[in-house]
Formats: C-alpha cells, sequence, structure tokens
C-alpha cells in the first residue's frame, strides 16, 4: 500500500498547491474514516502492538508516534489519525481568538530535499471552536492540544492570550504545548528568553494548580526551536525542571536554509529531513541538561524507522511527525512503528525505555 501512495497517489496531490492537496487530505479522511466502524477496521490493519503501554507523564500510549501540531490544526480528523496507527495527536496550533494565517501562497514544497516551507500564521478556528469539537470527539488515543499566540496580541497581553486558550483546552486535552518557537508570528521566538519564558510558564502552571484541585497537573509541555543556543537551551532546561513542566518538544522547524539542494528565497520555517540532525543534537542536549529526567517528545525529518530510532537513542521518549507522513502515506505509522519495533529487538533493548538516550547510531 506505501508503494501505491508514492507510486501513484503522492503524484497525483503533488500537482496540486500544498495547501490544496492538505486540505483535501484532511477532508478524504473525514470521510474514509468517519465512523466508528470504518476506524476500528483501520485500526485493526494499521495497530502495532508490540510497545505495550508506554507511560509518560502519568498517561499511556499505545505507541511512541504521534502526529506534530500542524496537521490536523482544528482537531478535526483525530480519531481517523488514531485508526492509523498514530499513538497520539496534538492539534493546532490554535490560538484564542480566531485568525485566518498569513496570505497564500504559504506552503512550499522541496521534494529533492524531503522538506517542507511553511508560513501559514496560526491559521485557525479559534480555541472555543476547536475545543468544543474536540469535547464532541472521545478521542482513540492520546489528545494533545498546542496553543500559542494571536498575531495581533501587544506584547503586554501575551500572557493573558495563553492563558485564556489554556483555559479552554484544558477541558478537552490530555496534556497541553506551549508553542513559543513557530517562526511565522512575529517576535514569537522572543518569548524563549529566560525571562519571558519563565514569566509566561510560571502563569500557566499557576493556572494549570488553580483548574487542577483535587487532581494531577494537567501535563504542560514547552515547544522549543531548534536554532537556539547551547546556552539558551541550558536555561530553558532550567526553567522547564523548576517549574516541573511535564517535558519539552524539541523541535519546531528551523529558519536556516543549510545544505538544500532545492534553491528557494521563502520565507518561514523548514520542516522534514534537513531539520533531523539539527533537532537530533537539541535532544541530546536536553537530555544531558536534565540528566534524563526530562521528558523529551523528539521531532523533525522523522521518515524511516532508523530516523525514529536516532531521535530515542538522542533522548526523546515519544516521537512526533509531519512532513514524513505527507511524504510517506497512510501506511507511515504502521510502518514506522513496526520497523522500530524490529529495531529495539535487533538491539536486545527489552523495551523501548531501555533505549532512550543511549546515543547508540544505526550504520
Amino acid at each position: 500500500m506505501s508503494k501505491i501512495y508514492k507510486n501513484l497517489l503522492r503524484s497525483l496531490l503533488f500537482k496540486a498547491s500544498p495547501e490544496t492537496a492538505h486540505e483535501f487530505g484532511i477532508e478524504t479522511l473525514k470521510i474514509a474514516l468517519g465512523s466508528r466502524a470504518a476506524q476500528d477496521f483501520a485500526a485493526k490493519q494499521f495497530a502495532v502492538e508490540e510497545f505495550g503501554t508506554l507511560e509518560r507523564f502519568g498517561l499511556s500510549f499505545k505507541n511512541p508516534l504521534g502526529v506534530a501540531a500542524g496537521f490536523d490544526k482544528n482537531g478535526i480528523v483525530v480519531n481517523q489519525l488514531g485508526a492509523l496507527g498514530f499513538g497520539f495527536v496534538e492539534v493546532g496550533t490554535i490560538t484564542f481568538e480566531p485568525q485566518k494565517g498569513n496570505e497564500r501562497p504559504r506552503l512550499f514544497r522541496l521534494p529533492d530535499d524531503k522538506a517542507l516551507i511553511n508560513r501559514l500564521g496560526f491559521n485557525n478556528e479559534g480555541a472555543k471552536k476547536v475545543v468544543a469539537r474536540l469535547k464532541r470527539t472521545n478521542p482513540n488515543c492520546v489528545l494533545g492540544v498546542n496553543i500559542g499566540k494571536n498575531k495581533n496580541v501587544p506584547n503586554e497581553r501575551t500572557i493573558e492570550n495563553y492563558l485564556a486558550s489554556f483555559d479552554l483546552a484544558f477541558e478537552a486535552a490530555d496534556y497541553i504545548a506551549v508553542n513559543v518557537s513557530s517562526p511565522n508570528t512575529p517576535n514569537l521566538r522572543e518569548l524563549q528568553k529566560a525571562e519571558n519564558l519563565a514569566e509566561l510558564l510560571s502563569a500557566l502552571q499557576k493556572r494549570n494548580q488553580e483548574l487542577s484541585i483535587g487532581n494531577r497537573l494537567k501535563p504542560l509541555l514547552v515547544k522549543i526551536a531548534p536554532d537556539l543556543s547551547e546556552a539558551e537551551i541550558e536555561a530553558i532546561v532550567e526553567i522547564a525542571q523548576r517549574l516541573k513542566l511535564a517535558g519539552i518538544i524539541a523541535t519546531n522547524t528551523t529558519i536556516k536554509r543549510e545544505n538544500l539542494k532545492t534553491q528557494w528565497d521563502e520565507i518561514g520555517g523548514l520542516s522534514g529531513e534537513p531539520l533531523r540532525k539539527k533537532a537530533n543534537e537539541v535532544i541530546r542536549k536536553i537530555h544531558r541538561f536534565s540528566n534524563g529526567k526530562l521528558p523529551v517528545i523528539g521531532v523533525g525529518g522523522i521518515f524511516t524507522a532508523q530516523d525514529a530510532f536516532e531521535k530515542i537513542a538522542a533522548g526523546a521518549c515519544l516521537i512526533q511527525a509531519y512532513t514524513g507522513f505527507i511524504y510517506q502515506g497512510f501506511t507511515f505509522a504502521r510502518d514506522l512503528n513496526s520497523g522500530l519495533a524490529k529495531i529495539l529487538r535487533e538491539k536486545d533493548f527489552r523495551n523501548l525505555d531501555e533505549a532512550v538516550g543511549t546515543n547508540l547510531m544505526i550504520n
């Protein structure tokens, strides 16, 4: 089935504009796997049971592979993606107020580099509408909600804006991810500076405590850029540990254009294969600075089981993909999970946890 996608369906989809093809893909998933019966049937075809149950920051994952934020911005196909074999889905990025995002064209393919460039700009239907949809979903996998800042919100109202989205996301999410690293919202990455980030995350964690009275805290994670210095990464790890965050998502897209076969002058975040090694280095640093005590969700350039294993070996305990899913097709989760399980067996790991942070690489 993967060959059919790569040799036929992908070539047809790639003739359309990237955003049109993406919208078509979402609508196709929505319709084809719209019923619970269809989802149950698909789940039997795409499930990989070899990981057992993975316990991460108080949640149970059926496998380590999730869909990264950006694919299902409005939470339309959560259960459809779960049925394709993903262990979790991260919806968003959502903002408190709906916003259209940047002007089209704003999504570009680089097939020779197995990459995408996007400058979508947090286009979404708004937290209230998306969360209302999620509350009706009854997810068949772990559900994350990624929140960001509205473009027109001034700096002095940033925390207020994030808190408003957090309040709503809290009602539906299994975990909440704080996006401070998209390059497509002006000045957003400034929030990664230690003093700014500490203030924002402290306010969110305080609200988390207020809403969680009598229950455990909602797992709160922060998503960071791949373009940070080592000192900046170390500072973020210290803040995350001090505030008892559930973990870090590493990484978002990069604004750099290194070693590309395709020459592009389009601005935006680059994802896919060119991001793989850069993201791995960030994961290693987080793992080292935290002494392996801070959970990391690794994302960036995952196309194969080997790519996934490298993220795990670098220190990630979960992984996410977006661009790889676009290029590899609807059997992606099953193929990657089964391949990863095979690698673990060949390396004599009894389970995935034993491989985390080993820094072993496949020749």
